[in-house]
């Protein structure tokens, strides 16, 4: 099973639609706090549907937290500017994704940490990043294509 990780997730209707996309493809989501809102919050429900009771979702205080109920997890970073191209990366199965905060990213300790394995999906300059879902989604479906869609 695929593992979508968000860092500190600041936007409900982002994670609402990260938690359908999860759900239908059969990827674990995992949220560390702090969020910037409720899990009850409607904005979330809404963008999540009805699906929101049955996804398969993980909270963690910190990323420590994480980490530790996570041993020996392959972590891939999601980042705008990393060197290696999200569908240049070779992906199995149970590969955790991390994708950081709407506004700020991922902190710069975990991009030092995992230096050699952030990703990344090629745009213009135009613009600051991909909205969070829609990376998401990007990302998912070539690491599931990679390996045989086994949803």
């Amino acid at each position: 099973m695929m593992n979508i990780v968000l860092f500190e997730p600041e936007i409900p209707h982002n994670t609402g639609a990260v938690g359908r996309t999860c759900l239908l493809t059969g990827a674990k989501l995992h949220l560390i706090h702090p969020l910037g809102f409720f899990l009850d919050e409607k904005s979330l429900r809404r963008c999540g549907l009805d699906y929101w009771q049955q996804l398969n979702v993980a909270e963690y205080e910190d990323f420590d937290d994480f980490l530790s109920r996570n041993p020996g997890a392959r972590i891939f970073l999601a980042e705008t500017g990393g060197a290696l191209r999200y569908d240049q990366a070779k992906y199995q199965a149970d590969d955790f994704f991390v994708f950081g905060r709407e506004t700020s990213g991922l902190p710069r300790r975990l991009l030092d940490k995992y230096a050699n394995q952030i990703i990344t999906i090629p745009m213009k300059s135009q613009g600051r990043s991909l909205n969070l879902s829609v990376s998401v989604g990007i990302i998912l479906y070539e690491a599931l294509r990679q390996t045989g869609f086994d949803i």
